[in-house]
């Protein structure tokens, strides 16, 4: 193996719903690395966000407006970007909801919602690049899982329904087009540092840490919330090269959650 394994010169890297967050993390990491990036969010407003984002970390990425969940769009864009950018070397299916609300309280509407998006969107866009990636002779698929591909937990019936079901999509693509040279692997990350975690991360007025923030320091190992940038090494590795004997794994990138029985009780 050689350092430029990890290299990503010259490959195109698709990663949806990248406007910002961990998609976009992975996807600066991936441009690090010397790939193209192409990105889509669900409409305009947020495809400018990224371009922006993009344009300010001073990487040239190209956005699409695309909602995966629609076959007839999701032909069309990867049409498009095939004639446009090139054909896509690197999926990163990376879009997604959760909805935490209790079983018995969600709606059948709101949990194929979350399986919607968050299952048969990764399929669709599967199926929309696996041909061209058969025709040129390789291909990565990155499906973004989660620690509920593994564990369950309150409220997040739907969701940890849809990750596990995407970690056994991850296998079956593995098995049934391993053969063509294409490799498809999973990310798991734990819980991330975010804007939108923030308010769970917040000291107390009593100075005390909020009890999410504690549950969550105790249940990981390095004793903290990861950050979102932590999950680009990750990704480059399952996208390059390097990693062309790797298929079928799911990588979790947890901080050591689920190698953790937890803290003993004081």
């Amino acid at each position: 193996m050689k350092m430029n394994d990890f290299r990503l010169d010259g490959k195109i890297a698709l990663v949806t719903g990248a406007s910002y967050g961990i998609g976009f993390a992975m996807a600066s990491g991936l441009a690090e690395a010397g790939a193209t990036i192409v990105f889509n969010d669900i409409n305009q407003d947020l495809v400018n966000r990224g371009i922006a984002a993009y344009k300010e970390a001073g990487i040239t990425a190209h956005g699409y407006v695309c909602d995966v969940t629609n076959e007839d769009q999701v032909n069309e864009m990867i049409a498009q970007i095939e004639k446009e950018v090139g054909v896509v070397d690197i999926l990163v299916n990376n879009a997604g909801i959760i909805k935490r609300i209790p079983m018995i309280e969600m709606t059948a509407a709101q949990f194929r919602q979350v399986i919607d998006i968050d299952l048969n969107g990764p399929f669709i866009m599967a199926k929309a690049v696996i041909p061209s990636m058969i025709k040129k002779g390789h291909g990565k698929i990155i499906n973004i899982c989660s620690m509920m591909s593994e564990l369950g937990r309150e409220t997040v019936s739907a969701y940890a329904a849809a990750k596990g079901g995407l970690k056994m999509l991850t296998r079956n693509i593995c098995s049934e087009y391993g053969e063509y040279n294409i490799q498809c692997n999973g990310i798991g990350p734990g819980y991330i540092a975010t804007p939108q975690t923030a308010p769970l991360r917040e000291i107390q007025p009593d100075g005390s840490r909020h009890p999410f923030d504690q549950f969550i320091v105790a249940k990981t190992p390095a004793g903290r919330w990861l950050e979102a940038e932590e999950l680009a090494g990750p990704a480059v590795f399952l996208a390059s090269d390097a990693s062309n004997a790797v298929n079928g794994h799911i990588l979790y990138v947890d901080g050591g959650i689920l190698a953790y029985i937890g803290k003993q009780p004081k």
